[in-house]
């Protein structure tokens, strides 16, 4: 971001931008929340797409002015219908997505190779049933040090958990409602069918059973196992450690494709008597920044200004390009104003559910136990 931030500012006319940097997650929003509150904001905020309603509700953030982004060369036609859905709220353009960061799946090449798991093209071979993937697994697992075709990290982190869940409930069509003052609505049967399924994945033989983030990262790391389930922001760990390896979207052996993702998105903070002219450099730098995001890209990270995801140096990169259709399958958490990026929802889901990934408790128990959690806070006020 900093290059990028320079970039902007080495063009000619533009204003100097100095960036506050703060401790991610539940610290960040307090501050963002508090100064909005106040109405004595920063004149730009980056916040992840799940927390931009909650923010919205409370009168904290401000709407981006269509017209003065259109004569910048920033249009709705510009970004992927489900990202845009996400960008308004109650008709108003409420935050500008820079990106969407999938949860996808990593794999290496020399070993799905030996594996006979890679295509005529080089890449993993397209599989549409859970049998041929736990298979291809097995095969990548025989080939690998440690023995296991898959890595995923789950222990004391509810937030991969929830990712690796989101995934595949979404595959088989599964939603999930939050309705204030009510009680949680899904689908019993699909969520058991999920939890089943990636305990199959962690079974000791497929995948080892008892990873938690840190050992994940280090045993696909180091070259140790096929596969890694996780989040794109890891390819530079992995490009660090000197492995071979590619990635794909996680392959849809359930039902339909699906990739959870967030996104980065830049918002304006409420600000009581906004500078115009300070406003009107605050569009130009994002219509900058979304414009010169394929330098963001590297890090992982898909663009949502789709004219740089369909220009030819995007499909150059790789393996960034090898997972861009995850853009058109993108999974939001449920919206209240306990989900989302570094709230609640997903420590909640860990602390309830990782007695099930361990065989503690069967998935039903651990799922009702959840339901609960969410259910009373669905009888709570909004914070905001």
């Amino acid at each position: 971001m900093g290059e990028l931030l320079d970039g902007y500012m080495a063009t000619e006319g533009a204003t100097p931008v100095r960036q506050t940097v703060l401790a991610a997650g539940a610290p960040y929003y307090t501050k963002l929340a508090m100064a909005g509150a106040g109405g004595r904001a920063p004149d730009l905020a980056v916040m992840h797409a799940s927390r931009v309603a909650d923010h919205v509700a409370g009168g904290l953030l401000d709407p981006w002015d269509l017209d003065l982004l259109a004569e910048l060369g920033v249009t709705q036609e510009q970004f992927p219908e489900r990202i845009w859905e996400k960008m308004v709220v109650d008709g108003d353009l409420v935050s500008i997505a820079l990106d969407s960061h999938p949860f996808v799946l990593f794999y290496n090449t020399e070993i799905a190779e030996a594996a006979g798991a890679l295509g005529e093209d080089g890449q993993l071979r397209p599989v549409s049933t859970p049998e041929d993937f736990r298979e291809m697994a097995l095969e990548m697992g025989a080939h690998a040090p440690s023995g296991f075709g898959l890595s995923w990290g789950y222990l004391g982190d509810g937030v991969d958990q929830w990712r690796m869940f989101a995934t595949y409930y979404d595959q088989l069509g599964g939603t999930i409602e939050l309705p204030v003052g009510g009680r949680m609505q899904y689908q019993e049967e699909l969520v058991i069918e999920a939890v089943e399924w990636i305990l199959s994945l962690i079974d000791g033989e497929v995948g080892n059973s008892g990873h938690d983030a840190g050992t994940a990262v280090s045993e696909f790391a180091t070259g140790g196992c096929g596969g890694y389930l996780g989040g794109v922001w890891e390819i530079g760990s992995f490009r660090d450690a000197g492995i071979p390896f590619d990635m794909t979207m996680i392959p849809g052996v359930l039902g339909r494709p699906s990739a959870y993702a967030d996104s980065h998105t830049f918002v304006l903070p409420h600000q009581s008597r906004p500078d115009q002219q300070r406003r009107r450099a605050v569009h130009a730098v994002v219509a900058h920044l979304l414009q010169h995001s394929i330098d963001w890209a590297a890090a992982g990270h898909i663009p949502a200004y789709t004219p740089v995801v369909e220009d030819e140096a995007y499909a150059q990169l790789e393996p960034q390009s090898h997972y861009a259709d995850a853009i058109d399958h993108l999974v939001y958490d449920p919206e209240a104003w306990f989900t989302g990026s570094g709230a609640d929802f997903h420590s909640h889901f860990g602390d309830e559910m990782q007695n099930v990934w361990m065989r503690h408790i069967d998935p039903l128990e651990g799922w009702n136990s959840f339901a609960a959690r969410i259910n009373a806070l669905l009888q709570k006020p909004t914070p905001m």
